[in-house]
């Protein structure tokens, strides 16, 4: 028994010593020693239910009480103090100690306790002591406490408290009440193993996790994938070259799952790049063979229609297209990956997109990224005969600054900003896929990640968390989350089941309050995964 209590025990059992008081019959159980206002029971085999109703203290001692239900006490709700030690019972149930309120010292100790409900403590709003050291609690549920607002004393110690993200709640709780709280040192994990509670930090605590869970299946194939807004409204667009479409979806909100709500005819497309500029959708098909076109509804309510052929003699055989805006203006960058073409920059003038400048001729170009870099367009453009070239904005055209340095064969490149740094994520089908970072005058290798069969390297920030996605050929694809203490992509979770078959795009979309990962596959139907936040200290 724990030094208050048998303090505060004696106090309030003496305070009917010497009075000559018999309970009536059937007040005090044979396990008992009644006085005026106190009981003492030990050794009786289940909790007595006759007292009289006018007690203000109870100790239980050494008792057969396997449980605590609930109401387990409402045939004494003037108890003042409540006393529990050496029992055998392992649970507390929610409101075990309903009606009593006036209950101002609860002592729960040298028990088998294992758990105790989040409630058990419901409705005790007079109490001021309370006491559940020397048990075998390992965590407590979070609320525990909730109500009780008039505690000036809280005694937790000898218990084996596991100091991980369950306990969490407790030490953000201890600063915000006005009560002396004894709570001990911690019995694991083994790196925080015999250190006191009160000495941990809340901050490095790392209780917050997330998960992609299948959502939906899209069928066709896809090379990519866009997400726009349009009036208002999210829209997702896959590239789907063996159905020879640009396919939007929208979502439905009375089946909740995203529905095909217009498709673009394009054979061969290998990239659908969305552009709304007012009432106006705009969207460039990118095909390998039949010349790219522009799609365009010029307001709500009217379908997409082709309105032009985009620089059919530069691109020849295109594999990516983005879109960015110089001076104030939107353009295309298309790259192209035959001999005889090339990568060709296009910009509003008028009603269409026109050639504004050649890139990059005779090098056959797989991708284009377009970025930010002291405060000016930059463009990378990755293509199998050489290294990532850097260009940058320049009197109206883009100039050569620099290349990637040790980043050969590399099939793509994409870009994310963090903590003020620019980062680079740069795709190698053979070989480790790499991570670099802008050192102000040129990007540096920060990290390898093993890629056998890559295509994809895509980082995509989703709520609170930068997270880059490695997509194989071969393997699972990886999804990676950015760990701002160290400045590294760590492994999060593989996506599946279902397994990608040959990923080739992701983008992610937030549509009635919900978050959905988008995996376009070449070999498979493109996958739709919903991202989860969850709490580890709940």
């Amino acid at each position: 028994m724990g030094g208050a209590g048998v303090v505060l025990l004696l106090l309030l059992a003496g305070a009917g010593a010497g009075v000559a008081w018999r309970p009536p019959k059937g007040k005090c159980p044979p396990s008992c020693s009644c006085s005026k206002d106190s009981a003492l029971c030990e050794g009786s085999p289940d909790l007595p239910e006759s007292f009289s109703p006018t007690l203000l203290s109870l100790s239980l001692v050494r008792t057969g009480i396997t449980q605590l239900k609930a109401g387990s006490f409402l045939r004494v709700p003037t108890l003042h103090l409540l006393l529990f030690t050496s029992n055998s019972f392992s649970v507390i149930e929610d409101d075990a100690f309903a009606g009593l309120s006036h209950l101002q010292y609860l002592f729960i100790e040298d028990n088998d306790i294992g758990s105790i409900s989040k409630n058990a403590l419901r409705g005790l709003r007079s109490l001021t002591h309370l006491s559940l050291a020397s048990n075998n609690l390992e965590t407590l549920p979070r609320f525990l406490f909730r109500g009780l607002e008039t505690l000036t004393h809280v005694d937790l110690r000898g218990n084996p408290i596991q100091c991980d993200c369950r306990v969490l709640w407790l030490l953000q709780w201890m600063p915000t009440v006005n009560a002396s709280v004894g709570t001990g040192a911690c019995a694991g994990p083994t790196a925080l193993a015999h250190m006191q509670l009160r000495h941990l930090d809340p901050k490095t605590f790392k209780c917050r996790a997330i998960e992609l869970s299948w959502f939906q299946t899209v069928g066709e194939a896809a090379l990519g994938v866009e997400s726009f807004s349009y009036q208002g409204e999210p829209h997702m667009v896959l590239a789907q070259p063996f159905a020879g479409r640009c396919l939007v979806l929208t979502w439905d909100y009375s089946l909740q799952r995203f529905r095909p709500e217009e498709e673009l005819s394009a054979p061969s497309v290998v990239s659908c790049k969305p552009l709304v500029l007012g009432p106006s959708l705009f969207v460039l098909a990118a095909r390998l063979w039949g010349g790219s076109q522009l799609w365009a509804r010029p307001g709500p309510g009217l379908r997409l229609a082709p309105t032009q052929a985009l620089a059919p003699r530069r691109l020849l055989r295109p594999n990516d297209a983005e879109l960015l805006w110089l001076d104030g203006q939107p353009c295309f960058v298309v790259a192209d990956a035959s001999k005889a073409g090339s990568t060709t920059l296009l910009c509003r003038d008028g009603p269409g997109f026109y050639p504004r400048q050649s890139l990059h001729a005779w090098h056959r170009d797989t991708d284009a990224e377009a970025l930010e870099l002291d405060g000016r367009p930059h463009l990378l453009l990755a293509s199998a005969s050489q290294r990532p070239v850097l260009f940058h904005w320049l009197g109206g055209r883009f100039e050569r600054r620099t290349d990637i340095p040790e980043a050969e064969d590399v099939y793509a490149t994409r870009h994310f900003q963090a903590g003020g740094d620019v980062f680079l994520c740069l795709t190698r089908y053979i070989g480790d896929s790499m991570v670099m970072r802008w050192d102000g005058s040129m990007f540096r290798l920060l990290q390898r990640l093993p890629s056998r069969g890559a295509h994809v390297f895509q980082p995509l920030l989703i709520a609170r968390d930068q997270l880059a996605i490695l997509g194989s050929d071969f393997a699972f694809s990886q999804v990676l989350r950015l760990e701002p203490d160290k400045g590294l992509l760590e492994p999060l979770q593989e996506l599946g089941p279902p397994a990608l078959v040959a990923p080739r795009a992701f983008a992610h979309i937030t549509v009635a309050g919900r978050r959905f990962l988008f995996a376009a596959c070449f070999k498979g139907p493109t996958q739709i995964y919903q991202h989860h936040e969850l709490d580890l200290s709940a």
